[in-house]
């Protein structure tokens, strides 16, 4: 049963809109920093080694316990660095909670004694879901990650533009990376919780000024 709920919390089909986001990927093709299959590789290998994706990680671990929803609910909306992120991820958690009181009214009405903020993250309810179904953190996070690689991915095909084939390739090839990240978040102790993702955070302030966009970010 636990399996049958991850595939369906990752599912594309799950309606929170996150095939409408690049994080960035739209402004560095348009800068031409991600140009072919290699490169978007190395953004994403990058992105999970270093960057903020980390921190959304990790916070899918610490939503598991529903008493510290809230501190970590406003933590992660103070770590994002821009307007867009910070949108995205409100959005999403927005949709995902919304999808919650159809789904599990129960745990919906509880999310809502846990959380005094009226925008949320898309990782704290995402962890609490996850928990409430019975899913183990490591497969929870993996299962985060994959996701998140995988819009990307289906971003960059657009974008770049690549074949369908070379993105399964570069998600293939990423499977290391991902195992790694998942292992390291696992143990991350609370102090040791930062990104370095500056690389980011400039793409992303670009993206408004952008003469056409396909993506909201």
């Amino acid at each position: 049963m636990s399996l049958l709920y991850l595939l369906q919390l990752v599912s594309p089909s799950l309606p929170v809109g996150a095939y409408s986001y690049s994080e960035g990927i739209e402004t560095l093709v348009t800068q031409e920093k991600v140009r072919d299959a290699a490169t978007l590789q190395q953004w994403l290998e990058g992105e999970l080694n270093w960057g903020s994706i980390r921190l959304d990680a990790a916070i899918v671990l610490r939503s598991y316990q529903e008493n510290t929803l809230d501190y970590w609910n406003q933590w992660l909306s103070a770590v994002r660095e821009t307007e867009e992120l910070r949108a995205q991820s409100h959005q999403m958690g927005y949709s995902l909670l919304r999808l919650i009181a159809s789904l599990e009214p129960l745990l919906h009405q509880r999310l809502l004694t846990s959380l005094k903020e009226s925008q949320v993250n898309f990782a704290v309810i995402f962890g609490a879901l996850a928990a409430h179904w019975q899913i183990t953190p490591t497969e929870a996070i993996l299962g985060y990650l994959h996701s998140w690689a995988n819009n990307l991915v289906g971003a960059g095909l657009k974008l770049i533009p690549l074949g369908q084939t070379q993105g399964q390739k570069i998600l293939i090839s990423l499977q290391p990376t991902l195992i790694k990240t998942v292992q390291e978040i696992l143990t991350i102790q609370d102090e040791s919780m930062y990104s370095c993702s500056w690389g980011l955070s400039l793409a992303s302030m670009a993206h408004s000024t952008l003469y056409t966009r396909l993506f909201r970010s």
